[in-house]
């Protein structure tokens, strides 16, 4: 027992070098269920990008996205094309309409706008639009607002089997025998899927994932598509923070751009922190002080008991 705590001491005043050279790497990367949390995101307060502060929840291994206008799970995080793939239980799908103005829609705070919307490709489809919804307005005769994106729309969207029997119009003649019970449009046409505001009774999602050829709408994917980005300036810092073995995150008083790494933080990377930082020194050596003397102590009751 003895010889192993002693083991145990004398390894860990080995590591400690390596824990003051490089840091904590990992310190804010963390996982809920099978997705990996990384820059720009984060859980934890401090850790990531500012503008995704307070987005992502874990609850019971499930990841949860909050914006304003409500909470959806998130199904997929993909680094690489900047994108998160979310799901809205209200939402419409070729199988089943959701009516009587119950979903979410989407709407972002815009001190969040710069920083995530729904992708190009994403095609938000609504509902039983009133007459008198915004929608509509400044679009006389037949020139509705209403088209397809990435080459899917309400004309296809019909064709679902939600739509047996419900009696629903479909195009009709124009705006003024009445606007179409679906409405395709481009997140960036109306910024905002308000449901109350556009007088909506529910609405559907999807997303192309090109290359990849569907036939039909029952087989398109069903969800919201977000697009994410932070700043070239931002991205570079991060690069070099995480390049000298530090976490990249925000002062949460401030929200200026920290570099963790371990028990100090840097405004630039963890190289210049190392030689600048007083404080690291004085903890590196405190704890060295501590694991030494702990060291010596145990071979001397070691050596007594021989």
């Amino acid at each position: 027992m003895l010889i192993s705590s002693v083991s145990i001491l004398f390894q860990a005043l080995l590591l400690l070098p390596l824990v003051h050279a490089y840091g904590h790497a990992n310190a804010c990367r963390s996982y809920c269920g099978n997705l990996t949390i990384d820059h720009p995101f984060a859980l934890q307060s401090g850790c990531g990008h500012p503008g995704f502060r307070d987005l992502l929840f874990c609850i019971n291994d499930v990841l949860m996205f909050h914006i304003s206008s409500g909470s959806y799970r998130v199904l997929d995080i993909d680094y690489a094309y900047q994108s998160l793939t979310l799901h809205e239980p209200h939402l419409s799908n070729c199988d089943t309409l959701v009516l009587g103005n119950r979903g979410n829609g989407f709407v972002v705070e815009p001190w969040r706008s710069p920083y995530l919307n729904p992708a190009a490709d994403n095609v938000f489809m609504l509902i039983g639009c009133s007459a008198e919804s915004s929608l509509f307005q400044g679009f006389p005769g037949k020139h509705l607002p209403c088209r397809n994106v990435s080459g899917m729309g309400c004309e296809d969207y019909y064709g679902c089997q939600a739509w047996t029997g419900l009696g629903f119009s479909r195009l009709g003649s124009g705006y003024r025998s009445g606007p179409p019970e679906c409405c395709s449009v481009p997140f960036e046409a109306i910024k905002a899927v308000n449901l109350t505001k556009l007088g909506c009774q529910g609405y559907s999602s999807a997303y192309s994932l090109a290359p990849l050829r569907v036939t039909g709408p029952d087989e398109w994917s069903y969800g919201i598509r977000v697009k994410f980005s932070v700043e070239v300036n931002r991205e570079s810092y991060c690069k070099a923070c995480e390049a000298t073995g530090g976490s990249c995150g925000y002062d949460i008083d401030g929200l200026t751009g920290l570099c963790m790494c371990g028990s100090w933080n840097s405004t630039s990377n963890c190289d210049s922190a190392q030689s600048s930082s007083s404080y690291s020194c004085r903890g590196t050596s405190s704890l060295l002080y501590t694991l030494a003397a702990g060291f010596f102590f145990c071979m001397m009751v070691w050596m007594k008991s021989r």
